[in-house]
């Protein structure tokens, strides 16, 4: 266990170094695994683990969903989903911040990243909030906090990887983050409402909206016969989750020929921009699975769990313990960093739990359920001080914004993550009811 700790300490010394987490893990990895059997032996594992990533017949699900959502963010499909939530709850007092959040939660459905979501509404949502008088600790609140919505509704990439983690099926892990998906678009809709009867000054009514084109409507029915594609394909067997992604790109592809709101160089800058963030993320995944393997083999997982087994505690006061982990690691870590470092630890040892009969009495269920409770902690993490990638995202868009102001504006929105975080944790249920 002790070659463990020190791999952890020399992994964060060189986070607080600034070299790159995924180069980080690998050095840590490779070093370490060196020390406890030889660098040959060490050399050759690191070697497996990239050829087997690089090459992997499931991993290549992740590329074809970023490609899909990367087509459907430039083809102005965010837009027509915005104007369409605005056109619905502009009467409700904070409503222009409320259709934010719901077209948050559309375009997660397509696109499957926080950081691409958080990024685009910033440019579709912001300027009519700022027009309509909005202050802009609501406005960047909401638009950072439904941009977490990307990594929970499906298809989201942090659900494939966590199956990946896990081997458990990924359509029902899909299925599990619907409810909890729209539990939080909910919540957060409740926060606006919340706190703009609390403070009326930080949304004026609305007095009316712009009309909605047909180019608009046919770009909601493009999501959503997207969505139900995606899912029911995977969820009714017809195709494998890797096939899924490839029709969904193919989808996309079209939709964004049909709309011709694309020239043809935006086509090259997307397939670059996949390109890059694919690598991004495979590089640490490679990076995980070489620091993950060393850390099993020094013995953490197995002293955890003895650890663990030791203490006369129940299941739900681990499960709670693990949670505050994550949320203090998600003030620190990169969100995807965080799952692949943390997963391979904590899932063995949530497996061992005996949570009795009931819902949580089949592994599978348990595996799905943490797999949802992981990500809306990740989905904290998103707008967690000091780290949070949605707010720095954010802040590279809207440079006029301080960051103060915008970790203000989240507040009562990280405040509904953590209820929404303890009635799933309360009611599994919820995660489960679709499998």
């Amino acid at each position: 266990m002790i070659p463990s700790l020190i791999a952890f300490a020399a992994l964060f010394g060189q986070v607080l170094l600034r070299v790159p987490i995924a180069f980080a893990m690998i050095i840590t990895g490779t070093v370490g695994f060196a020390f406890l059997r030889s660098w040959e032996t060490s050399l050759r594992l690191t070697g497996n683990a990239a050829f087997d990533t690089v090459f992997s017949f499931t991993l290549s699900v992740i590329p074809l969903f970023i490609l899909m959502g990367n087509l459907l963010t430039r083809s102005g499909v965010s837009d027509a989903l915005f104007l369409t939530a605005h056109r619905a709850l502009y009467r409700l007092k904070g409503g222009l911040a409320m259709a934010t959040i719901v077209a948050c939660g559309g375009f997660s459905a397509v696109c499957g990243s926080s950081l691409a979501t958080a990024a685009t509404m910033s440019k579709v949502a912001m300027p009519s909030m700022r027009k309509t008088g909005y202050a802009d600790s609501l406005a960047t609140g909401s638009i950072a906090a439904g941009g977490t919505l990307g990594i929970l509704i499906p298809p989201s990439v942090i659900l494939i990887i966590y199956g990946l983690l896990t081997e458990a099926d990924i359509g029902k892990l899909f299925m599990a983050g619907i409810l909890p998906g729209l539990l939080g678009v909910l919540f957060y809709i409740g926060a606006v409402s919340v706190t703009v009867r609390l403070k009326p000054d930080l949304a004026p009514q609305e007095a009316g909206v712009e009309t909605i084109s047909r180019s608009d409507i046919s770009g909601v029915i493009a999501v959503v016969g997207l969505f139900a594609v995606i899912m029911v394909g995977i969820y009714g067997g017809i195709f494998t989750p890797s096939e899924a992604a490839a029709v969904g790109a193919l989808v996309s592809l079209l939709i964004a020929i049909v709309r011709g709101k694309l020239p043809l160089r935006d086509y090259v800058a997307i397939c670059i921009d996949t390109a890059r963030t694919s690598a991004m993320i495979f590089a640490l995944i490679i990076g995980a699975e070489v620091f993950s393997n060393f850390v099993s083999y020094a013995g953490l997982p197995d002293a955890i769990l003895a650890w663990v087994s030791g203490l006369d505690v129940g299941p739900y006061t681990v499960i709670l313990a693990l949670i505050v982990i994550y949320i203090i690691l998600g003030a620190v870590l990169e969100s995807l960093s965080m799952i692949l470092l943390t997963v391979p630890i904590f899932y063995p040892l949530v497996l061992s739990l005996d949570f009795g009969s009931g819902w949580l009495g089949d592994p599978a269920n348990v595996t799905i359920w943490f797999g949802i409770l992981v990500v809306v902690v990740t989905e904290i993490s998103l707008i967690s001080p000091p780290i949070g990638l949605n707010v720095f995202v954010l802040r590279s868009v809207l440079r006029d914004v301080p960051i103060t102001t915008i970790f203000r504006g989240i507040m009562p929105f990280w405040a509904s993550d953590l209820i929404r975080l303890a009635v799933l944790v309360a009611f599994p249920a919820i995660a489960l009811i679709f499998n």
